[in-house]
């Protein structure tokens, strides 16, 4: 058995006009893609595995065609050459569901139909994907089998991707042609909403368990979609796997989806953020009065993991006015103030103007005066007042207390910890002792009433509310 393996991963944010270029990616090929762990499930199966390429960026804007198209030209070349060498068993890709691509839309789509022309239609192709994915309803003309995280925050990345390995070598071995059934609820609801680990959410991901179970049916996946990208087909999207293409699977799986797409859609106005939110000089206000520490700060408008610019200084500017000490900034992205910091170096006193570089449409260059503390290869840290900001030179998410202890801080140490993030990861949550959301602006605004979409198909909720469906 032959099965080839690569994928392009990237989550798009429409509303963000610097596009992402191909030095923007990670990519790894041969021996590095070998590791990971679709290709290790099926090797310890028996497989022979081909590895292509796999490449993955941080959220950001909308991928360059030329960069597209360079990374895919090459997962084609190396599927087609396989082709012809006595051909393949199946495909299988780690794919993200949101990437928009200039003058293309749907990268996953068009990746999907670009390797159909290639192999046909005949060999199987498997994926694993975010469950913030944007899924047109199309993609299921092209795709076999295609299954999604069932966490958020994502804890079960490596358990969906082996997943998708071991359903395509289910799928060969059984001579099945497996085929989605897809259900699109209007709903389009920012994924801090939808947290599995706390009702509804939780209740309508076990569900996909017992849709799983029934005759006719190989697996099942409840897309939140991805909500700052501006384009037809965002969206909620629930998926059940057909074991067979045939009418009468097909007619089962439908039902399966529209049994999850229905239980989402009645749920819809009890989603809820997981934790307490205010408008930014408020979480300010909020956090400086606290006794919990470290409370954290989460200044979701500009969350650099959703695609955001991640240099708006609104967070920065509140503590300051507020007089909040013992505070500090994981990250203001801002090379020009890094180097001017280097230049300074440690101990100078300075005036700076950080931010609005990257996000010029909600930032601005925020004026701040205080001492470089610090100098790392990555950025700077410069402490205005009671309030230590991190400056790097490159777009940064601090996810975990690592990040913040290269450059030299300890948040657990700290009264109040900002972050540009909009949910926090699990390695923060477990050293919150309070966690804030700002609902500050941005281009991963939480209010997306404030948002200029254009492209969406309306009606949908929640930017249209008196609304029926189903």
């Amino acid at each position: 058995m032959r099965i080839i393996v690569g994928g392009i991963s990237h989550e798009s944010n429409t509303f963000n006009p610097r596009p992402t270029k191909l030095n923007s990616f990670k990519i790894v090929r041969g021996e590095e893609l070998l590791k990971l762990e679709p290709a290790r499930t099926l090797k310890m199966i028996g497989v022979e595995v081909i590895p292509t390429l796999y490449a993955r960026a941080l959220p950001s804007g909308v991928v360059e065609k030329e960069a597209y198209t360079t990374m895919r030209d090459e997962i084609l070349h190396r599927i087609d050459e396989e082709m012809s060498k006595g051909g393949l068993d199946g495909v299988c890709l780690i794919l993200h569901g949101a990437m928009t691509v200039e003058d293309v839309g749907c990268g996953e789509l068009d990746l999907l139909r670009a390797i159909r022309e290639v192999i046909g239609y005949e060999v199987p192709i498997s994926a694993s994907f975010d469950l913030h994915g944007n899924i047109p309803a199309e993609i299921s003309d092209e795709i076999n089998i295609m299954t999604a995280y069932r966490t958020t925050p994502h804890t079960d990345v490596s358990q969906t991707r082996i997943r998708a390995a071991r359903l395509l070598v289910e799928a060969i071995r059984t001579g099945r042609r497996p085929r989605p059934a897809v259900v699109k609820p209007p709903i389009l609801l920012p994924g801090e909403y939808v947290i599995t680990d706390i009702e509804p959410a939780k209740g309508l991901y076990q569900m996909l368990s017992t849709v799983d179970s029934k005759p006719g049916i190989m697996d099942s996946s409840l897309f939140v979609g991805m909500a700052w990208a501006d384009v037809p087909h965002a969206s909620a999207t629930a998926i059940a796997i057909a074991e067979e293409d045939t009418d009468e699977d097909l007619e089962k799986a439908w039902n399966g989806a529209y049994q999850i797409a229905r239980a989402y859609w009645d749920r819809r106005r009890k989603l809820r953020l997981e934790v307490e939110a205010y408008p930014p000089d408020e979480a300010v206000r909020m956090a400086k009065a606290s006794r919990e520490r470290p409370t954290f700060i989460s200044d979701s408008g500009d969350n650099i993991t959703a695609g955001a610019g991640g240099d708006i200084p609104i967070i920065v500017e509140e503590l300051i006015s507020a007089s909040v000490e013992d505070a500090v900034v994981g990250c203001i992205i801002d090379e020009e103030a890094v180097g001017i910091c280097r230049e300074a170096g440690v101990g100078a006193e300075l005036r700076l103007e950080i931010g609005g570089k990257l996000d010029e449409v909600n930032g601005y260059p925020l004026d701040v005066k205080g001492r470089v503390i610090r100098i790392t290869d990555e950025g700077a840290v410069f402490r205005a007042d009671g309030v230590d900001i991190i400056l790097t030179e490159k777009r940064t998410a601090f996810t975990t207390p690592e990040d913040f202890k290269r450059f030299g801080i300890n948040p657990e140490e700290r009264g109040v910890v900002a972050v540009k993030l909009g949910l926090l990861t699990a390695e923060l949550k477990r050293i919150a002792a309070r966690s804030i959301i700002a609902l500050t602006p941005g281009f991963t605004d939480l209010v997306m009433k404030r948002l200029n979409y254009k492209n969406l198909k309306r009606p949908i909720f929640p930017l249209d509310e008196d609304l029926e469906w189903g």
